[in-house]
């Protein structure tokens, strides 16, 4: 009746049943939405496509094509909406996931290293699906060069990919302070994921903003990212207001006080934490 927990006896059985772990989580994330696993899935790319198409059309009623940069419009609109996504989505997704006090945790495997880990994965692989989903129907339907128009598609995955680390980066320095100051915390996420309808710099390009304007947007990690992709979409632009290194430090950094953050918030979990949320 009572057995004892078997672990691995050596680093890769550790490593692959941490990466099951994993899996099996970022599953369960996935399928929170509903209980048919396509129905999730697509329940969470239709935010993505409906955020998309209303961007497009609000620039095409708005007359701001003029104002993006020559090459297809659907690029511009895609390079801007889909890391802000990525980068506000993996946030949210960190910031919530099953903290030290959480019933999850009683279970022996579990941990909140592998709870942060499923909630970074399963966000990812939603947005890569949708913006792959997209891009085919854009590609077979509307543009069927739109990938031979992408100047550096790798570099483009690597900003998207960048603005996935961000979004972890400040969603683990959320989750370790959130426990200690609930309400305050909720209020500053949520101020920040509406800023960066702004402040993120997907509905401008860097490159035009005078210099007393760029101040007002060059702390996010997100506008060097978003305006960093544009540069590797677009064979006729070059960035000169934006550094994707500044995002990469600074998520590094962020992700030391997160970790360092929630090592102290861990040790000092108290069940009754569940009732002030």
């Amino acid at each position: 009746m009572f057995q004892s927990t078997t672990r691995p006896k050596s680093s890769l059985g550790s490593a692959l049943n941490i990466a099951e772990l994993v899996y099996h989580n970022s599953v369960r994330a996935v399928r929170k939405a509903h209980g048919n696993a396509f129905m999730a899935i697509f329940m969470n790319m239709l935010q993505s496509i409906i955020f998309v198409l209303a961007f497009y059309f609000m620039f095409k009623i708005m007359g701001m094509r003029s104002a993006a940069l020559r090459g297809d419009f659907m690029i511009y609109i895609m390079t801007g909406v889909f890391l802000y996504m990525t980068h506000t989505k993996t946030m949210g997704a960190v910031a919530g996931s099953e903290g030290p006090a959480s019933p999850m945790m009683q279970h022996a495997p579990m941990n909140t290293a592998i709870a942060i880990a499923a909630a970074m994965v399963s966000t990812l692989y939603i947005q890569v699906l949708s913006l792959f989903a997209i891009l085919f129907v854009y590609d077979v339907a509307f543009n069927p060069f739109v990938m031979q128009e992408i100047y550096d598609p790798i570099g483009c995955l690597a900003m998207l990919l960048l603005s996935w680390f961000s979004g972890a980066a400040i969603g683990m320095v959320v989750l370790a302070v959130k426990p200690w100051f609930p309400t305050p915390v909720s209020i500053l996420s949520t101020v920040y994921q509406r800023a960066n309808m702004i402040a993120s710099g997907k509905m401008f390009v860097a490159n035009t903003l005078p210099g007393y304007m760029l101040v007002m947007f060059d702390w996010n990690p997100l506008f060097h990212t978003i305006d960093q992709s544009r540069g590797y979409a677009f064979v006729n632009y070059v960035p000169r207001n934006s550094s994707w290194e500044y995002a990469f430090y600074l998520s590094i950094v962020l992700v030391m006080i997160g970790l360092m953050g929630e090592f102290y918030t861990r040790k000092h979990a108290s069940v009754s934490w569940g009732a002030r949320r």
